[in-house]
């Protein structure tokens, strides 16, 4: 004689249940996880564009304006070129121009500065931590200009 046990339906159900509960934290604990991440993610990002954006230096150079253009291809962009002297370290030599290049955001300030090439100027400028590629190819941003008498 065997004497098997035979599974009921309620021990089935029962089975069924823990199964089920299991399958439901599994599910809440995978969006709890993403959600998180999500977080972290949407939070990284808002910190390194306030980072990126943070004014590292500002101040204002001096010089002959020999270049200013509007560059790119879908992301327009205005680029310009300071020679701010020269330096002739050994007589007799040749002198190398120290050469500043820079980038402007507003086109008020790009406007007059397209009309003041070969004039000597000075620029008032903010040193960014990080520049992106749709604001210009400097981390120099130049936020005012005058003319030099």
């Amino acid at each position: 004689m065997s004497t098997e046990i035979q599974p009921t339906d309620n021990n089935q159900a029962t089975q069924q249940s823990i199964f089920h509960k299991g399958k439901k934290a599994t599910i809440s604990f995978l969006k709890k996880l993403l959600l998180i991440l999500l977080l972290i993610i949407i939070l990284g990002t808002a910190g390194f564009f306030a980072w990126a954006n943070m004014t590292y230096s500002s101040g204002n150079r001096a010089g002959i304006l020999i270049r200013f253009s509007q560059k790119g291809y879908v992301f327009k962009t205005y680029e310009g070129e300071l020679n701010q002297g020269g330096i002739n370290p050994i007589p007799g030599n040749t002198i190398a121009n120290n050469m500043w290049e820079f980038s402007v955001k507003d086109a008020s300030i790009a406007a007059k500065l397209d009309t003041l090439q070969g004039r000597k100027v000075r620029l008032h400028y903010k040193e960014k931590a990080k520049n992106f590629f749709w604001q210009g190819e400097t981390n120099f941003f130049v936020d005012d200009a005058e003319i030099i008498p």
